[in-house]
């Protein structure tokens, strides 16, 4: 459980001034220069010690992502590049701090990139977030007017500057490749790998993508220090986190709590237990839409982390709990989700293109009971050839849920197609 005192997003719920001078009042902003003084080295390695993974949903620890940017210039400038793009159905923790805490997204990119040797940073903010991109804006010309970005940024005899773009809506341009792409004003489509952001990334540069938690984070661990955020959660799934938990809870809401907290006391503590009771609980999405989904009677012991969700068949994402109770259609659920990443595929790739329209349409006469038992094998079979032979995890997102549907709610698959073919006989 999480102290107060641990907290460091201390306006997640726009009780207090999100401005300057309220964000300085709790404490952000304070001894910048000091920090950057420091040295890049020295906040890589507190990034390392920290034990920080990245907060997008990969999970991909922090700093040595950072220490993957080239140590010296060979003429080209280097980038941070900041993904607000927050697509995923079921997330909606970034927007948080965006609307109401930016100045600890600010302050952080501004250190970051300083340690990966970056001038400039570029935030690329969700089209369909207008409050969200206005509450950014007037955070970064607050820090403008009040020195803390620009020449000499806090004083520290660092230059920095730090821009926003707005997407215009597409759930790919979440993928770092397809939003470089987009940032380039090309169209949002994912680039082959190698090579990496780190050596060719922004306009051909030295980029790091890291999302909005990743980088508000920061300044409070170096403040405290890697250690202090190390001692929260379990090990290799260190710190706080945001959780976004939606569906039939009592009280869904996002919170700010320690790693590696179970998932019966994230929601019996936060969100006044599930609707109906624990025995109403009939499945749960435990890390935003692309992830599998888990039993009810699995979950409730479950610890919220990386490593504990991987060994229930799922993983934590962007630890987006969606929380289903029996009143839920499971088979009609993952239709509707499976339709959704038919709509977003770029359709680059054959097996995304072709398979997420194939998928939807099974899926759409799963729904009703129009199929025959061996079609739930040949879909799975489809899940297979898709997942992992793709450019970007598009497809693997695409995958998922339903491979989550077929291993743990295939009995009521069967039920459907059962009950139709019952239904058809009496009809005759």
């Amino acid at each position: 459980m999480l102290k107060d005192e641990n907290r460091i997003f201390t306006n997640l719920y726009g009780m207090h001034d999100r401005t300057l001078a309220g964000a300085k009042a709790r404490g952000h902003w304070d001894g910048t220069a000091e920090i950057i003084k420091k040295g890049p080295e020295w906040i890589i390695n507190e990034m390392k010690t920290s034990g920080l993974r990245g907060r997008g949903g990969a999970g991909f620890p922090t700093g040595l992502k950072w220490s993957f940017m080239p140590k010296e210039s060979d003429g080209r400038p280097a980038y941070l590049v900041v993904n607000a793009d927050e697509s995923e159905p079921g997330t909606c923790k970034d927007r948080e701090i965006m609307r109401h805490d930016p100045h600890t997204l600010v302050e952080g990119c501004m250190i970051a990139s300083f340690a990966m040797n970056a001038h400039a940073c570029y935030i690329y903010i969700r089209g369909e977030y207008i409050r969200e991109k206005e509450a950014l804006q007037a955070a970064i010309d607050e820090a403008y007017e009040a020195g803390l970005v620009g020449k000499n940024a806090a004083k520290s005899g660092w230059d920095f500057d730090i821009y926003l773009t707005h997407g215009a809506g597409a759930y790919i341009c979440g993928e770092e490749t397809a939003l470089l792409e987009s940032l380039e004003g090309k169209k949002g489509m994912p680039r082959m790998k190698p090579p990496f952001p780190a050596g060719a990334g922004l306009y051909g540069c030295p980029t790091t993508v890291n999302n909005v938690e990743s980088i508000a984070v920061v300044p409070t661990i170096l403040r405290r220090g890697g250690e202090w955020f190390a001692s929260m959660g379990r090990p290799n799934n260190a710190g706080t986190k945001l959780f976004a938990i939606s569906g039939h809870v009592n009280n869904p809401c996002v919170v700010e709590e320690e790693m590696s907290i179970s998932f019966e006391e994230l929601i019996e503590k936060h969100c006044g237990g599930i609707r109906g009771g624990w025995d109403n609980l009939k499945a749960v999405i435990p890390g935003g839409s692309s992830v599998p989904c888990v039993r009810g009677e699995h979950m409730r012991d479950a610890i919220m982390d990386f490593d504990a969700l991987k060994e229930k068949g799922s993983s934590l994402g962007t630890a987006a709990v969606i929380v289903m109770d029996n009143s839920t259609d499971m088979i009609k659920a993952i239709w509707r989700l499976s339709k959704f990443y038919k709509h977003e595929s770029c359709g680059q790739c054959t097996p995304c293109r072709e398979g997420t329209g194939w998928m939807m349409r099974v899926m759409a006469r799963l729904v009703k009971g129009d199929a025959s038992p061996e079609e739930i094998d040949m879909l799975f079979d489809v899940t297979k050839q898709v997942e992992g032979h793709t450019i970007c995890a598009l497809g693997d997102a695409a995958a998922w849920p339903i491979q989550g549907l077929i291993k743990n709610f295939r009995d009521e698959i069967e039920d459907r197609i059962k009950d139709k073919r019952l239904a058809g006989m009496a009809a005759e």
